[in-house]
């Protein structure tokens, strides 16, 4: 006879069983998108997602041929991508060398086009640089230090904002805070600093949309900087954007390419995507409320995370948490005075830095958007 109490056991064992068998299962799961993901890092590197929308549809032999790769490489991948539903093929029971697969263009704008803000081929680059660094990133556990930067080559700089900066910044985001999209449309011509500016695109979003105004971009990179050039250039926009190596956060904050200090001048002064990645954010608010002219505001893209923690949590906020453990908050760790924020930088810690960098006032913006949160800041 069982007992009541036995039964219950036997429902807590199951209940036990069950919920190992779903764990198990996602992390099967789980592993399927992280191979395809490496899998487009390779047709992101090689050029086989754009090989295949400029060219069409292809056999293994021709699409290596357009992309100076080995055939019996390029089958593998291409079998792969259409059993993953990444390409199609033709005709599946066709023989090996036969099959002709091809990039349905809904896919061609999330593969192979980086001019469309629903490109996600750079999320296999992005997913296979944080592999690399695992190593290092388990030793800074142990150490509490900071791994080693890895070198950018032989990827190059990833610019995952690039399409959202060229397609939104200028047309929907900076036009919905009216009286800085009046401000930057105005006479005189308006001055803006871009702090942590990365490649650029941010920087040069601005100049094509507010054909007035002036652009100063600054990041610590010098590989980045020089990209950030070279991009301007190419975009027509160098005469009025210019770049300079400096650490936004230092002791007399951004200077010009000449040396000279560059303060209480700038109409506007953005920091997007990046004060969570700084060390001493506090330095870099206070540094950027020093360069304001007198009716000069701050805004702050930063990343669109719950006011207070969760879990479990929605999936947006497992994606911050998950680049917060690999990047956000190692890149951080190097330096002895890190404020150690990561990439879930909630609200009101934002507003904590900001009072503390001496902002008087601390604002969300109503500007909807997948990813980030808003923020305007006052002296």
């Amino acid at each position: 006879m069982t007992t009541q109490s036995g039964e219950a056991g036997q429902d807590l064992h199951q209940d036990a069983a069950d919920a190992a068998d779903a764990l198990a299962a996602r992390l099967r799961r789980d592993m399927v998108g992280a191979l395809e993901l490496l899998t487009v890092y390779l047709g992101e590197r090689l050029g086989l997602y754009r090989a295949l929308a400029a060219g069409g549809p292809a056999t293994s032999t021709e699409l290596a041929g357009r992309t100076g790769t080995v055939e019996r490489y390029v089958r593998e991948w291409l079998e792969h991508h259409a059993a993953s539903g990444l390409v199609e093929v033709d005709d599946p029971a066709a023989g090996p060398l036969a099959r002709r697969y091809r990039l349905p263009p809904a896919h061609a704008a999330v593969l192979a086009d980086p001019d469309d803000v629903r490109y996600r081929a750079v999320n296999g680059v992005e997913i296979a640089r944080a592999a690399r660094q695992l190593p290092d990133l388990a030793e800074a556990f142990r150490t509490g230090g900071a791994p080693p930067p890895l070198p950018w080559a032989p990827e190059g700089r990833a610019d995952y904002n690039r399409a959202a900066y060229l397609n939104l910044l200028g047309t929907r985001w900076l036009p919905g805070i009216a009286d800085v999209d009046r401000r930057l449309r105005d006479q005189p011509p308006a001055r803006v600093a871009d702090l942590a500016c990365g490649p650029g695109w941010s920087s040069i979003a601005m100049a094509q949309a507010y054909p007035l105004a002036s652009v100063d971009g600054f990041d610590l990179d010098p590989d980045v900087i020089g990209a950030a050039r070279r991009n301007a250039a190419q975009a027509g926009v160098s005469g009025r954007v210019t770049f300079a190596v400096t650490d936004a956060a230092g002791p007399v904050g951004p200077v010009g390419p000449g040396g000279s200090e560059w303060s209480g001048r700038y109409d506007l002064v953005t920091i997007f995507e990046a004060l969570h990645d700084m060390a001493r954010p506090v330095d870099a608010l206070r540094a950027a409320r020093g360069m304001l002219a007198p009716s000069g505001s701050v805004i702050i893209a930063d990343e669109l995370v719950a006011d207070e923690f969760t879990a479990p949590a929605p999936e947006l906020e497992r994606y911050h948490y998950g680049w917060s453990v690999v990047a956000c908050l190692p890149g951080a760790m190097g330096d002895p005075h890190t404020a150690a924020t990561g990439a879930v930088l909630r609200p009101a810690t934002l507003r904590r830095y900001a009072e503390q960098a001496g902002f008087s006032s601390t604002e969300i913006l109503p500007l909807n958007t997948q990813t980030w949160r808003f923020y305007r800041l006052t002296p």
